[in-house]
């Protein structure tokens, strides 16, 4: 059996009963044959991914983390259904196989998917692997591009309007996200606070309404390894919605870290790697493809830097109750508190 490098054994608490998994697969996906073994992909603070090995084939199935109860965040039916949207219209995706709604097979509802092989960057591997600079560029050009056509796909056309509402779609995240920080809230950090006022009071322009990946980032697409510049699949379509698509590109400004920027960051992104665009070669190639006004760019990077900041915080919420004994979840104060930091320093500088 092959055992993928990017997976790791099951924890005690991790472990899925395989004889529940092959006799549901029989009724319901007998296409997937018998389950041989499972294991967990490494990386990711959300959904928890396993690799499942069949006798001749891998699948990949997700499950909402153990303890969660953000229905909207963790919604695995939801998520089904915008791959299966999805997949007709934009080939580069997994295509989803099946879902379970309910919770008495594995503890929680699931789908599966087909796996796709490929070269996933992250954190812990791109540093070691001697990436030319050059083609970190070009990495970096195709994630925009590709970006540029996700916000380019006709969601009328396509149905794809029907996964969520783009009418004040701005101001309910900023509402939503400011109440979910509440909620999460453990420490007091001012230049949080700070900055839930200031989004609140700011306005953006209206832009056209597109599809949104909401977490698009470089280890949530899959490359080409013969090709690191060729993008081959995109992952955790978990927050897809329809919306201001400048929220995606701010989402992805918030994960892009300069070198220099914090070494904290150094274990999340990779993006501090030579070669890697800046934030404005970001700006302006994203600008250049898509003919958009950017004109608020600098709201949409502060509103996804508070984001990531409440994302990290709900995962320490729950690693604080003992929802997780995940030491990563336990370390994520400091990169709170300087998600913040550059929040509130873009804003009184009006940079990025």
């Amino acid at each position: 059996m092959n055992i993928d490098p990017n997976t790791v054994p099951l924890k005690i608490e991790e472990e899925l009963n395989i004889h529940l998994l092959h006799e549901y697969f029989q009724q319901h996906a007998p296409q997937v044959g018998e389950v041989k073994g499972i294991s967990r992909f490494t990386g990711g603070y959300s959904n928890l991914t396993y690799n499942l090995q069949t006798d001749n084939k891998e699948y990949v199935l997700r499950r909402p983390p153990v303890g969660a109860n953000i229905k909207s965040a963790h919604d695995m039916g939801r998520e089904f259904r915008v791959l299966s949207l999805l997949k007709p219209q934009y080939a580069k995706i997994p295509t989803p196989i099946f879902y379970c709604e309910s919770a008495d097979i594995i503890g929680s509802p699931f789908y599966v998917m087909e796996k796709l092989q490929g070269t996933i960057l992250r954190a812990f591997n791109a540093p070691k692997m001697n990436i030319a600079a050059e083609t970190m560029h070009s990495v970096s050009e195709s994630l925009v591009d590709n970006l540029v056509a996700l916000h380019a796909l006709d969601i009328q056309a396509t149905g794809l309007n029907q996964l969520g509402k783009p009418e004040g779609y701005v101001q309910r995240q900023v509402e939503g996200w400011i109440k979910r920080y509440s909620t999460a809230e453990t420490d007091k950090i001012e230049t949080i606070n700070t900055v839930a006022k200031w989004i609140e009071s700011y306005q953006p322009r209206d832009q056209k309404p597109a599809l949104l990946h909401n977490d698009y980032k470089h280890d949530n697409v899959i490359l080409n390894p013969d090709n690191l510049s060729q993008i081959i699949g995109v992952l955790d379509w978990e927050m897809a919605t329809v919306g201001d698509p400048l929220m995606d590109l701010g989402a992805t400004l918030a994960y892009w870290f300069e070198a220099g920027e914090g070494d904290v960051f150094k274990h999340y992104n990779l993006t501090w790697l030579p070669g890697n665009f800046t934030r404005k070669q970001l700006i302006a190639r994203y600008t250049e493809k898509s003919g958009r006004d950017l004109s608020d760019i600098l709201f949409y990077y502060v509103f996804g830097l508070f984001k990531n900041a409440v994302i990290a915080q709900q995962i320490y919420h729950r690693w604080k109750q003992g929802h997780s004994k995940d030491t990563r979840f336990g370390a994520l104060l400091p990169m709170i508190k300087l998600s913040g930091e550059k929040a509130m320093q873009a804003i009184n500088t009006g940079e990025m």
